[in-house]
């Protein structure tokens, strides 16, 4: 597949994915819905990229949906689908499907065995926040802002802000945010949690996040994939359920050898190395 939304370069054991459309504020096409997905899916398939750095190109990181998508001037059907004369009850039920279709270009993201990470400048805004609440981590540029445009045209948003916001994020910044529909400007982004760094320049920034993928890369790459796993289980299970689970993930997954191997390489004075996680199965 040649993406047409993407740029993407290979740094080491990292992957580093660039919306390439900075015209257009790298706003979401349709093109973009199945791009996305594919590109970690087959990243993560291959089992020999351990860290996915996204980031953008010109003044903003993304202005979320492309209009067109929702208007069909794109070519396509209206988002949704299912027009003229076709029962309602059966545009509305295909309309739940496109939504989840929707939906999944971002789980995706959480699914795969490597930490994704965010680079993000200047407007981060409706599909775009939806996007970076499913990344394991996001970093920004001092000019960088968030808004949940959504509300300011009329409707909900449903592709994941409102259910992984309020889990990074305390619950009341969430709401004012989805109710308001206002900017949230970069040092309040850092202070309340949504970013983990503030860099003054673009450039910067994309170093910077090279950087700690590269750091992450170098890591026991099971190690990291389970971690990985916990994280995401413990924030929407209990943690007596979150115990279990690891229990059952080390009984299964924890071989000595990446162990050896780090205390190996200390001793020896040298970075460790250790076995790539291997291909996924696609099928039987």
């Amino acid at each position: 597949m040649e993406p047409t939304c993407f740029e993407v370069e290979r740094v080491g054991k990292v992957a580093h994915l660039r919306l390439c459309r900075p015209d257009a504020y790298n706003t979401m096409t349709r093109a973009f819905w199945s791009e996305l997905p594919q590109l970690v899916t087959e990243l993560d398939r291959t089992g020999d990229v351990r860290a996915v750095v996204l980031s953008s190109t010109g003044k903003h990181f993304s202005a979320g949906m492309d209009l067109a998508v929702f208007t069909g001037g794109d070519g396509g059907d209206t988002l949704g689908g299912g027009g003229g004369r076709r029962e309602e009850g059966r545009r509305r039920a295909q309309l739940r499907q496109t939504v989840h279709v929707v939906q999944e270009t971002f789980s995706a993201l959480e699914r795969v065995r490597m930490p994704v990470l965010a680079a993000i400048q200047g407007g981060c805004i409706g599909g775009a926040v939806d996007m970076v609440t499913a990344y394991d981590m996001r970093y920004c540029t001092a000019d960088a802002f968030f808004v949940i445009q959504e509300i300011n045209i009329g409707m909900t948003a449903d592709v994941g802000t409102l259910q992984r916001l309020p889990k990074i994020i305390p619950d009341g910044v969430a709401r004012e945010m989805a109710y308001r529909g206002h900017r949230l400007g970069a040092e309040r982004a850092l202070e309340v949690g949504l970013v983990n760094h503030v860099y003054d320049t673009h450039d910067e920034l994309v170093a910077g996040v090279l950087d700690i993928a590269g750091e992450i890369a170098a890591k026991s790459p099971l190690a990291i994939w389970g971690t990985k796993e916990m994280l995401n289980y413990t924030r929407d299970h209990t943690v007596a359920d979150s115990l279990e689970h690891i229990a059952v993930w080390q009984a299964g997954m924890f071989h000595p050898a990446d162990m050896i191997e780090s205390f190996t390489a200390k001793a020896e004075g040298r970075d460790p190395e250790f076995e790539d996680l291997g291909p996924n199965p696609e099928s039987f």
